[in-house]
């Protein structure tokens, strides 16, 4: 089948996948406290997920990544990853990832390294249990890190995800660095992005990265890499610690002109970019009378529609959010 490419000559190659939309944690700037979760019957079966995966694989997307909420609290979530591996065991595509946040890694590290998987991100702010908590309004710092070990002794490459927070954890991070490239685990600093009402005014949260690059730079060695790993990520490695750091910028340094990636809700929504709000329902296409042809159809609409860039902003106090969805929604 042909490749899915927008109109601005963009090749699709990565698909991040949402299961589901819960998750055990509540982080301050990802999600409300009092969250109202889907409806189980909204959400698509580990069969459908399946489906979709397929058609996705046939015109030419190379890499998955599962997704929350929280991936691995979705019941029976190893069936899905099972059947996706051996499609990936088969060389129908190149790579089979998810992003965590290592609460129940402990419990399916081993199995997930046994299935194909080979890396992993797990998101993670802070190593401070005080702030763990207020972060995350649940006190499982410690869950975490045992996750992380057992990821690691299975032979997992886990990289970390941290949001830089202004006032929260931005002194924090340069040890947070040494931690991470200590353990031979690269991380990656990302920063704020406006969706989904919160809690909190998001001007307060915003830190931005070219600041925090800039005292790295004066405390390390920053040498620029070419690397890429198909996501938004910019690399450097630094020379005293030995290890990467990624830096993740929708706000400082826009990163959408390579942008390979598409984000599909675990009730079938296509979000053709993270900044916006347009969406075309897959879920339709996958229940009707012949799905392979309409779900062709429907993603050749969605590259019609996506757009060159998106229109993250934080600078406006008070200001509603980019866009009305949490992250959670969408697939973090």
């Amino acid at each position: 089948m042909e490749a899915l490419r927008d109109t601005f000559g963009r090749q699709i190659t990565y698909l991040r996948l949402s299961v589901t939309d819960r998750c055990d944690l509540r982080c301050t700037y990802c999600m409300a406290e009092e969250m109202k979760f889907l409806p189980k019957r909204d959400v698509l079966s580990l069969e459908e997920l399946e489906q979709l995966a397929g058609a996705f694989i046939d015109r030419g997307v190379k890499k998955i990544r599962i997704t929350g909420g929280e991936p691995l609290v979705r019941r029976d979530i190893m069936t899905l990853m099972a059947r996706l591996g051996r499609r990936l065991e088969k060389g129908d595509f190149d790579e089979l990832t998810l992003t965590t946040n290592g609460t129940q890694l402990f419990h399916h590290a081993d199995v997930l390294a046994s299935l194909g998987v080979r890396r992993i991100n797990v998101s993670l702010d802070t190593l401070d249990d005080v702030k763990f908590e207020k972060l995350t309004r649940r006190n499982r710092l410690s869950e975490v890190l045992r996750g992380l070990d057992a990821a690691q002794a299975a032979g997992l490459k886990v990289k970390i995800n941290t949001v830089a927070l202004k006032g929260v954890n931005e002194q924090e991070i340069p040890a947070m660095i040494e931690w991470a490239h200590g353990r031979g685990m690269g991380l990656t600093l990302i920063e704020v992005m406006p969706l989904g009402e919160i809690e909190e005014d998001r001007v307060d949260q915003y830190l931005p990265l070219t600041a925090v690059q800039d005292r790295l730079a004066a405390k390390w060695t920053l040498s620029p890499l070419e690397m890429k790993t198909g996501g938004p990520a910019r690399y450097v490695k630094v020379e005293e610690t030995g290890g990467i750091l990624g830096l993740i910028t929708p706000l400082t340094n826009n990163f959408c002109a390579g942008c390979n990636r598409v984000r599909v809700t675990c009730t079938g929504e296509i979000y053709m970019c993270l900044g916006h709000g347009d969406k075309i329902d897959l879920r339709a296409a996958l229940r009707g009378d012949d799905p392979e042809e309409a779900l062709n159809a429907a993603l050749d609409r969605a590259m019609l529609q996506k757009p060159e860039r998106h229109g993250f902003d934080i600078s406006e106090r008070g200001a509603a959010p980019a866009v009305g969805r949490h992250m959670s929604v969408t697939g973090g």
